[in-house]
């Protein structure tokens, strides 16, 4: 405790001689408030009783006269530490046991302080003045870090900005003081959250699309990381962009995904595939369209391109210039859902390259601690080793030590879902078993876990639950769709190409 006392008191002082010679180079004084701080300290030496309340208030670094910073601290050592009273006659003492008297200006200097003070009534107006100057003088101490670093060439853009962001927000978010609530404040605020969502369909997060996922996870919760894993080929893509879809889409949630293994375009035409069910060879230019599926596509993606979904194809991104990235969708676009494909893909800090369990966990941490600062879920896929493929028992179903290269990987999420499909995996013989699936929720850290059944449609790249059926209509004109009952006018012959290619 000592040590970090010590510490702090450091970092003080340096921002101190930060902010005075930024004053000098300006030709500003810096933010301070004298009048303000000989009142605070007067109060405290004449109502004790007080002392503890204004002590809660303030540190050290809120006062900016370097000997009403010490008188601060003499009075909290004695009334904190020490559990005595703090008046002049306390004060004097202690400052003389430390060595600061004569830096102060000696008794005079305190029995001046009392006769100085305003009414006790005023010391909550005190207090926010201090609290206010300190508040400016950190963002000048910030401002005046990052340009440094600005003119440091040796510091990439990419941590540059982010640092940026970080000491900005550090300073104002270190002046926010939440005070401690009693249940009785907090069971007014669950009353007005459940009545809120008694109003709507009851999830609290963002919908996946799927009944049963939701009814487990009421929709991905702010603040979530999420980890979906599976082997290679059995449809973690697939199922991560009808997650996204369905959000986008149905759901008019704004949905950022930072693909790090397909381009814009690739995942673009998955999502046409899935939105008008053509084949995937016409979707790729390998066979000529007819005119009425030029029709069906144009028809059918008109609420895909409407649908707030934002996409990002650097490879190998790092996690820095993901944040930051994060951070602009979150702010300019009001994305309430991120997703990664995947998370072994992108690069963690260039110190522990070359460590590849330690720079994963990096990873990991720093998406969690992204979901939490920008308070939306990230989606994040991960890599399966073939520990589950080899497990004679259960099936061949993934398990959490299953997770490749990192364990804290299962620890920093707080749900890890698994795609299992035997018949992809070599596990099953049964043509019939050519479209099971298995969503397994194996950690959920605020609910329950489970495994759901579900079907994949390759034909479609689309994952559905058992009682849902695609439309399986014939050829259809645009005018005539419009006037139909059926909700998914087009189809045909297209539709039972192969999609195995899809399968990712």
């Amino acid at each position: 405790m000592p040590g970090n006392q010590t510490d702090k008191r450091s970092r003080t002082r340096t921002r101190q001689t930060e902010v005075d010679n930024i004053g000098l180079e300006m030709g500003n004084k810096p933010p301070q408030a004298p009048e303000a701080e000989e009142a605070i300290l007067g109060a405290l030496l004449l109502d004790s009783d007080n002392a503890e309340n204004i002590i809660e208030e303030l540190d050290a670094s809120c006062f900016y006269d370097p000997r009403n910073r010490m008188i601060f601290e003499a009075v909290r050592e004695l009334v904190v530490r020490d559990h005595s009273p703090a008046d002049i006659v306390t004060v004097t003492g202690k400052l003389k046991a430390s060595g600061n008297l004569e830096a102060v200006g000696g008794a005079v200097v305190l029995a001046g302080l009392t006769e100085n003070v305003g009414s006790a009534a005023h010391s909550e107006y005190y207090i926010k003045i201090l609290r206010q100057k300190k508040i400016q003088r950190d963002l000048i101490s910030a401002s005046y870090n990052i340009l440094k670093d600005a003119f440091d060439d040796s510091i990439k853009v990419d941590d540059l900005v982010d640092g940026a962001q970080s000491k900005v927000f550090e300073a104002i978010q270190s002046n926010v003081r939440k005070e401690v609530q009693s249940i009785a404040d907090i069971m007014m605020e669950v009353r007005e959250d459940v009545g809120k969502r008694q109003e709507t369909t009851g999830y609290s997060g963002v919908p996946s699309g799927y009944p049963s996922i939701d009814r487990i996870t009421l929709g991905w919760q702010p603040s979530n990381l999420i980890i979906l894993a599976a082997r290679p080929s059995i449809g973690k893509t697939a199922f991560a962009l009808n997650l996204a879809r369905n959000a986008a889409v149905d759901h008019h949630k704004p949905v950022a995904i930072f693909s790090l293994e397909m381009s814009c375009l690739e995942l673009a035409k998955r999502l046409v595939t899935t939105e008008t069910g053509l084949a995937a060879d016409k979707i790729k230019g390998a066979i000529k369209m007819e005119d009425y599926e030029w029709q069906q596509m144009e028809y059918k993606c008109r609420d895909l391109e409407k649908a707030p979904l934002y996409i990002d194809d650097t490879p190998s991104l790092p996690i820095m210039e993901f944040r930051t990235k994060a951070k602009s969708l979150r702010a300019n676009k009001g994305v309430e859902l991120i997703v990664v494909d995947y998370l072994q893909l992108m690069q963690g800090p260039p110190e522990l390259r070359g460590m590849r369990e330690q720079e994963v966990a990096a990873i990991s941490r720093m998406l969690k601690a992204t979901a939490k600062e920008l308070e939306i879920p990230i989606i994040a896929l991960s890599q399966l080793s073939r520990n589950a493929v080899q497990r004679t028992g259960g099936a061949g179903k993934p398990q959490l030590s299953d997770l490749r290269e990192s364990g804290s990987i299962e620890q920093d999420a707080d749900m890890v879902i698994f795609i299992h499909r035997p018949e992809a995996l070599g596990l099953s013989d049964d043509p019939g078993d050519r479209e099971k699936t298995q969503i397994i929720i194996a950690k959920h850290r605020n609910g329950e876990v489970a495994e759901i059944d579900m079907l994949f449609k390759s034909e479609r790249v689309k994952f559905v639950e058992p009682g849902d059926a695609l439309p399986m209509g014939g050829r259809t004109t645009v005018d005539s769709a419009m006037n139909a009952p059926d909700p998914d006018p087009f189809g045909g012959p297209s539709m039972n190409a192969n999609f195995s290619e899809f399968e990712q």
